[in-house]
């Protein structure tokens, strides 16, 4: 008799060794991105292979989600031992995984509560609900919101009316209001804007979807001095950044400051849907009724999101990080000074800035030689690997890289 694992490897090895009619099936997809004609069937580490048995070195690593590489040991264990525990109460009822991993997360992030959501557009939404209540309790029902130009918080239509990505306000009309964008980088431009409707400053400590942006040094200090002197909340969206992305655990944690709302996602799941809000307890003003999901708090997706965190909240790992980041950086230099380009970023989030709007093509070039990167912008190339990348790994970068800019 096959067993049920067996059954389901046959199945999926069929559908596998018969591509052109999963292909085809692309029709009944929405158009909503332009993928190639290749599928995807196995991750391991810093690799992906697709239907053709091509590999693909893979710096996007499904845009900083998979913060210990594809397929990883320690994932794969915990959704195991879960699944065979529980997988969904509802949230209605308390769950161990979920209470366990608000205990380490909030201690962690110095903050008093969290909720746990299922992506980092949900995340940031509850963050605008805790805001704007806090404003009608608090400031006489302040709701307008400071976010910065080129910023992303994800694709529901109020977090599209909070970014500043070029174009997107013409896309779904009517805009929702309640938003005023200022420049990146440049607090004395929030102070301006700064009014009797105003409740938070809503900010990335570094803007990822904008290709890699850096502040000044201080610029969150800044905006923790202004939102404390004007009685504003300090939204910190870490949803690219946080999880030790950056070198530290959270990118707040660079400057010493700490907000009063965070949201975090992507690296948080290592691969699973999960994301979470957090808050200090002068901004947590939820009461029961005011937020909710079907998913939140899945008992299934926490418990993941717990490894996770327990392995990359380690000293040693976040060491290692920071190494890494460093030889990214002493690699892509010669390259950069070689072809005139930027480079900006911090720990294993990095970005090449181009002379010319060539971004697409080059990154086709690389796909061809087996090297997957993200153009986020016309003339910008984002680097997102694994935060278990290695030395060999990086040097294979490099390698592809000096081919397709040639």
């Amino acid at each position: 008799m096959t067993s049920p694992s067996n059954s389901l490897r046959l199945e999926l090895d069929s559908q596998i060794s018969s591509p052109d009619s999963l292909l085809a099936a692309q029709a009944q997809l929405m158009s909503v991105a332009v993928r190639p004609p290749r599928i995807m069937v196995r991750g391991s580490g810093s690799y992906l292979w697709d239907h053709e048995g091509t590999r693909y070195l893979d710096f996007v690593q499904g845009w900083a989600v998979n913060a210990l590489g594809h397929a990883p040991p320690e994932i794969a264990a915990a959704l195991q031992a879960q699944a065979q525990t529980l997988i969904s109460a509802s949230p209605a009822f308390h769950n161990a995984p979920q209470l366990a991993f608000a205990r380490e997360l909030t201690r962690a992030a110095g903050l008093a509560q969290v909720h746990f959501t299922n992506s980092g557009a949900e995340a940031n939404e509850a963050a605008l609900k805790l805001a704007r209540k806090w404003g009608r309790l608090h400031r006489g029902g302040a709701h307008q919101v400071i976010t910065t130009l080129g910023s992303f918080h994800g694709r529901t239509l109020a977090m599209m009316a909070a970014s500043g990505k070029p174009g997107w306000d013409a896309l779904f009309p009517p805009v929702m209001p309640g938003f005023v964008k200022v420049p990146y980088g440049d607090a004395a431009a929030v102070e301006a804007q700064i009014g009797p409707e105003t409740v938070a400053v809503m900010i990335e400590p570094i803007q990822g979807e904008a290709g890699v942006v850096v502040p000044p040094d201080g610029y969150l200090r800044e905006l923790r001095r202004l939102c404390d002197e004007r009685e504003l909340l300090l939204i910190c969206d870490e949803v690219q950044t946080g999880m030790g992305r950056t070198g530290t655990l959270f990118a707040f944690e660079r400057e010493g400051v700490k907000p009063d709302i965070l949201t975090l996602g992507k690296g948080l799941g290592g691969g699973v849907p999960i994301s979470a809000v957090l808050a200090g307890e002068r901004a947590s003003c939820f009461v029961p009724g005011d937020q909710g999901g079907t998913y939140n708090g899945n008992p299934l997706m926490v418990a993941v999101a717990r490894r996770v965190f327990e392995l990359v909240s380690r000293a040693e790992f976040l060491a290692a990080v920071c190494a890494r980041g460093r030889y990214l950086e002493q690699r892509l230099a010669p390259l950069c000074t070689e072809h005139g380009l930027g480079l900006r970023g911090r720990g294993l989030l990095w970005a090449l800035v181009l002379r010319e709007p060539s971004a697409e093509a080059i990154a086709v070039r690389c796909f061809a030689s087996g090297l997957l990167i993200n153009a986020p912008r016309p003339n910008l190339l984002r680097l997102m690997p694994s935060l278990r990348v290695s030395e060999a790994e990086i040097d294979e970068l490099v390698s592809v890289l000096e081919r397709a800019l040639a």
